[in-house]
């Protein structure tokens, strides 16, 4: 795919994980300065990696999810729950991922990640 054909699916994996609603409010907060990072971002992880056939897109929120926990990308983290929840995942699957976290990443990480998936929901009343 030529970089035009890149952009155009990351930015189709995008809405479709994210939602309208925030990449248009993305793209209304492009600037000159930042204009090439959104371009590269959309280009090669939503339009490279997000569109690799071996993993669907459940999968792929249930391991971005984990890696913000483990390194502690909490604005990602919270970004991320949607996309989770827009990929299929349930409440009661963010829990059980956040658990395993606990044992993997860190149990202070894991009482962070309840801590903002908790307000996440409780902000979106679910």
């Amino acid at each position: 795919m030529d970089d035009e054909a890149r952009r155009q699916a990351g930015e189709k994996t995008r809405r479709a994980v994210l939602g309208d609603q925030w990449v248009d409010r993305s793209k209304a907060n492009r600037t000159d300065f930042n204009a090439d990072w959104v371009d590269y971002i959309t280009r090669t992880a939503w339009g490279d990696v997000w569109q690799r056939p071996g993993l669907d897109l459940r999968t792929r929120s249930v391991i971005v999810l984990s890696v913000c926990v483990a390194t502690g990308q909490w604005d990602e983290f919270r970004l991320h729950l949607r996309g989770a929840l827009n990929n299929g995942l349930s409440k009661e699957e963010i829990k059980e991922i956040l658990l395993q976290c606990a044992v993997y990443a860190s149990v202070p990480a894991a009482n962070h990640a309840f801590k903002e998936a908790g307000a996440f929901f409780a902000e979106n009343g679910l």
